[in-house]
């Protein structure tokens, strides 16, 4: 995903037009710049910067918050989804099933690991796996390779993870988790990523818990998959230049497990801004025609993005932009439709739920920091947008 990132140290007037970031980091940077710059002396100082101290200790306590046994620090949120498909076995000709309104980050991982993905539709509400499909789908394929099932918990919304549970144990499947969207979402009171055999993270920068680069974990209660993925994550080596299997160089570095440590301990207190953000952002938007996220019962949504669905998606885009609020569209291909996987042979129509909301879903400027003046701007002018439009 591709962000452009403001620096503006107050909310910025262009003329009479009100400047609103989608997103700027360096606000939340200003809230714990001691303790960050502390963190980061500590690693320059020990001089100890691949797989230290730092990085053990953050595996065990971001594992500990999951609520699961281990975990792995990766290069990356795609390298912690391909490394976990590989941990599990899955390669050359096997297929897993996924949804195809996610970043294709999803399914490349699927790609570089040798399966093939499938893509089944997403639920019309909450925009995760829908396990109807789902199900649906494994009923009528006839001499199946698919090995896994890798949900989504997309926009910080868990995934249905009690229906699709039980579809993989009836269809003896595995279940591998993208959880990079979810940093402490929760469904039935147990956080994303604790659900299935493996569980995925990306640390972004623009995740809810997001390094200062790139980063990933993979945590696990399956001790032969930790210990397999330690293995994969550097070159396949259990001592010094004793290589048991054809690994990889994916290793999240001390600089930035340092950074994630301190940054964990807010992790908690930063969702529920979050939380009760989204709710004024629902209020606001009332007796419109803006269609906000919904929260099943089930789940603890942490609102990764701020996702409104409308008809007039991209008229209310230009006009935003041009009263100098930044929004994004997440993701206005699906993947299924993507010419990387043309050969899949999938068409349009195939996923009729996920087409819809490709055209239809708008990301709001949306974070911790975000001022309720800013969100007051928001609301203003997109109201204005339909006075307009009426």
């Amino acid at each position: 995903m591709f962000v452009k990132f403001r620096n503006p140290h107050s909310t910025l007037r262009n003329g009479d037009v009100r400047m609103v970031p989608f997103l700027d980091l360096t606000r939340q940077y200003r809230r714990i710049e001691e303790e960050i710059l502390s963190a980061q002396k500590g690693v320059l100082e020990k001089g100890h910067f691949i797989l230290g101290e730092e990085v053990s200790s953050f595996e065990e306590e971001f594992a500990r918050y999951c609520g699961v046994r281990y975990g792995v620090g990766v290069g990356s949120g795609t390298d912690a989804l391909f490394l976990a498909l590989k941990a599990a076995g899955i390669g050359e000709g096997d297929e897993v099933i996924t949804v195809s309104h996610s970043f294709i980050a999803t399914a490349i991982a699927i790609s570089r690991a040798g399966a093939k993905p499938i893509f089944v539709d997403i639920d019309p509400e909450v925009y995760t796996m829908d396990p109807n499909v789902l199900e649906d789908f494994l009923k009528k394929r006839k001499r199946s390779r698919v090995k896994a099932i890798l949900p989504v918990h997309l926009y910080g919304h868990p995934a249905e993870m009690d229906a699709i549970l039980d579809i993989a144990n009836r269809y003896h499947l595995m279940v591998i988790e993208d959880a990079c969207q979810a940093h402490g979402a929760e469904y039935q009171g147990r956080k994303a990523g604790s659900f299935g055999h493996l569980g995925c993270f990306s640390f972004y920068p623009t995740k809810n818990l997001g390094a200062y680069g790139d980063g990933g974990m993979v945590v696990t209660n399956g001790k032969k998959y930790f210990e397999r993925l330690r293995l994969l994550r550097r070159y396949g080596e259990k001592r010094k230049y004793e290589h048991v299997l054809k690994g990889w160089n994916s290793r999240l570095d001390e600089m930035q497990a340092a950074i994630l440590r301190v940054k964990l301990k807010y992790l908690d207190q930063w969702n529920g801004e979050r939380r009760k953000k989204a709710l004024m952002y629902k209020r606001m938007f009332e007796s419109t025609e803006v269609r906000c996220p919904v929260e099943r019962e089930k789940a603890r949504h942490v609102y990764h993005l701020f996702v409104i669905q409308m008809k007039r998606r991209n008229a209310l885009q230009v006009f935003l932009k041009e009263k100098g609020i930044e929004t994004l569209i997440h993701y206005p291909v699906p993947i299924h439709l993507q010419k990387a996987y043309a050969e899949l042979g999938y068409r349009r129509g195939d996923l009729p739920v996920t087409e819809k909301y490709a055209h239809e879903t708008l990301s709001l400027p949306f974070y911790p920091e975000l001022t309720t003046e800013e969100m007051r701007e928001v609301q203003e002018q997109v109201r204005t947008f339909f006075c307009k439009n009426e």
